[in-house]
């Protein structure tokens, strides 16, 4: 008997090493510093009150301060510039701002409590709504973040709607991916939280609890999908795992970023989904975080991070 018990326990182990050399990769890239950090609890200008969205247009950070129900824009080094939005249902009033995605010189912001996507000026002028609440084409149930093309036609995660939707520009209803059921299948999701866009057309969506990432073609059909093993809601801390995918962003070379929420961190990944690299511990010290949220991408590959529970913005910069 213990000849045997050895035998199997060899083997188990055999088997634990190889899945963890096909599931566990190694960094390919050397990683990131920590530059900087800025914003505290609070109301006032500079502070957040659960910071949930991130982007940056050339020389400014937009940051969703959601529960403050407004948008906050800062320079790249985190002097505060303007705020726009108010709390409400009226047009260029905010419920509760989630992800955001500027293009075509504008703001786009998935509000999650008024289920729809309102738009800004990159100024904080309003400029229209998109969407209302319901489970019908075209119609929202908490929207957590939303993608647009070179066409304006935009592409919006559904969160409570299990699915992701495509739209014109105007907001008729094109297609959509996902049955508006729960399902850890290809091409199914469980509350999607949100998507990015490739610049060949290829749609990346956070599948946020089921723990991994889903791509689609230009021609809307099931590519590939990644997170532990098989990409089947199996979470972990391992690289290339995922504790609930919160936010994803795209830089210029088409190199994916993911919020790591309950990882506290971000990961890189290539286009493909081989793991790259990760950013962050869990903490509240520099360069550490209590739930990464939000990510986004400078031109020059400086990486901005919504750090929620610490409500604050952390900056890095590509290691030398």
């Amino acid at each position: 008997m213990g000849i045997i018990k050895k035998t199997l326990l060899g083997m188990f182990a055999v088997v634990l090493s190889l899945a963890m050399i096909v599931w566990v990769p190694s960094p390919q890239e050397a990683g990131y510093i920590f530059v900087k950090s800025w914003g505290e609890p609070g109301e006032g200008i500079g502070q957040f009150s659960d910071p949930t969205g991130i982007a940056i247009n050339k020389e400014e950070v937009f940051v969703s301060d959601s529960r403050n129900a407004r948008i906050q824009v800062f320079d790249l080094d985190g002097t505060f510039k303007r705020q726009f939005g108010a709390r409400g249902k009226g047009p260029g009033q905010l419920g509760r701002p989630m992800n955001l995605t500027i293009a075509r010189g504008e703001l786009y912001v998935a509000d999650y409590w008024n289920d729809r996507i309102e738009v800004f000026g990159l100024d904080g002028s309003p400029h229209r709504s998109i969407g209302k609440a319901g489970e019908g084409p075209g119609e929202f149930s908490s929207p957590g973040g939303v993608a647009v093309s070179d066409k304006g036609e935009l592409y919006v995660a559904d969160f409570y709607g299990h699915r992701v939707q495509h739209l014109a520009a105007d907001g008729r209803f094109i297609e959509q991916w996902g049955t508006g059921e729960i399902g850890t299948a290809a091409g199914k999701f469980n509350y999607p939280t949100d998507v990015a866009l490739g610049t060949d057309g290829t749609l990346y969506v956070a599948d946020g609890y089921n723990d991994r990432i889903q791509v689609f073609g230009a021609d809307a059909v099931f590519v590939r999908k990644w997170g532990g093993p098989f990409g089947m809601n199996i979470f972990g801390p391992f690289n290339g795992w995922f504790a609930t995918v919160t936010n994803i962003a795209l830089d210029k070379q088409g190199k994916l970023y993911v919020a790591d929420f309950y990882n506290n961190r971000v990961q890189k990944f290539s286009a493909e989904g081989t793991f790259l690299t990760s950013l962050g511990e869990k903490g509240s010290g520099p360069g550490q975080f209590e739930k990464a949220i939000a990510v986004a991408v400078a031109e020059d590959g400086t990486v901005f991070i919504a750090d929620f529970t610490n409500n604050r913005i952390q900056k890095w910069q590509p290691r030398q």
